[in-house]
């Protein structure tokens, strides 16, 4: 079984001054905290032991919001990372969580929108060697770490932010990997930025070609809430799905009853805290219907 890693450190500069007081992952995208999009993507992979890793001044926002995870039925661990050493850092800060098992790690601003539980991706949960990366077609490439694959799929080259086009595949910040990714992180140098670097990391399983590359298809919307202009273009567009759907998207406690984790009677109090607000109605509807 896989174990999740939510990476919610950094000082989020490219939000100041919002970020001068609260964590960019605390900030909400429309009507939840940006950190429940990801939680909710580990979830939906049934990954349910989960570290979040955050700054030393932000770890008890996270326990006030999340306790130790039973009241979801998961289990959620903590630990910090007191600078902004990068994020292959925080796979060496998981060490004792991970316990040599293998793990998906997401950044704490990004959020997938869309099912993940398609036949293809399960497949990679599956697989016990290597790594594997998702990819996002995007317009302007050269924001982005970018990878290049061959005629028949197979990733021939990993480039941050190209200044020439290279590819139109952005790589997404979710990624899969075996139980010797730790060993791999232990043995990088920093970078330039003096930072332990994630694409290092993929390079070394696409050196040792045990990388792959999984495209998100067109019904999966990828989104880096890390800058202002990016923080309301996903509030709005998740607005306006749930407007249309009357679906709730990164519910977590709808995703954890749907998967039988918790009892319509936990659900019941957990619905209670969120008292009349919209997202306590929906639990209620939830409940009526259940």
């Amino acid at each position: 079984m896989r174990k999740g890693i939510i990476l919610a450190g950094g000082s989020g500069t490219r939000l100041f001054p919002i970020t001068f007081s609260v964590t960019k992952q605390l900030l909400p995208i429309h009507d939840k905290p940006m950190i429940y999009y990801p939680l909710a993507t580990l979830l939906e992979l049934n990954v349910i032991e989960i570290l979040i890793i955050s700054t030393p001044k932000d770890q008890i926002q996270f326990k006030n919001l999340f306790g130790d995870g039973s009241d979801l039925g998961i289990k959620i661990f903590y630990e910090v990372q007191k600078n902004p050493n990068g994020i292959a850092e925080g796979l060496i800060i998981a060490e004792k969580f991970l316990n040599k098992k293998p793990c998906v790690l997401i950044l704490g601003d990004n959020l997938f929108i869309g099912s993940f539980l398609k036949e293809k991706i399960k497949q990679e949960l599956l697989k016990e060697e290597g790594a594997t990366i998702f990819s996002y077609k995007v317009n302007d490439p050269q924001r982005y770490g970018i990878i290049s694959v061959n005629k028949k799929g197979k990733p021939v080259q990993i480039i941050e932010k190209p200044k020439t086009f290279l590819s139109d595949k952005a790589i997404t910040g979710i990624y899969f990997y075996d139980n010797k990714v730790l060993d791999i992180a232990k043995s990088l140098k920093p970078s330039k930025r003096n930072e332990l670097e994630i694409s290092d990391v993929n390079q070394y399983y696409l050196t040792n070609k045990t990388l792959r590359v999984i495209d998100l298809e067109d019904d999966i919307t990828w989104l880096d809430a890390g800058t202002i202009s990016s923080l309301y273009e996903a509030s709005n567009f998740i607005s306006t799905i749930e407007r249309r759907t009357g679906k709730k998207i990164a519910c977590i406690e709808e995703i954890v009853f749907s998967k039988k984790y918790i009892t319509t009677n936990k659900l019941k109090k957990l619905a209670i805290k969120y008292k009349s607000s919209e997202y306590g109605l929906y639990l209620n509807e939830i409940i009526e219907k259940a």
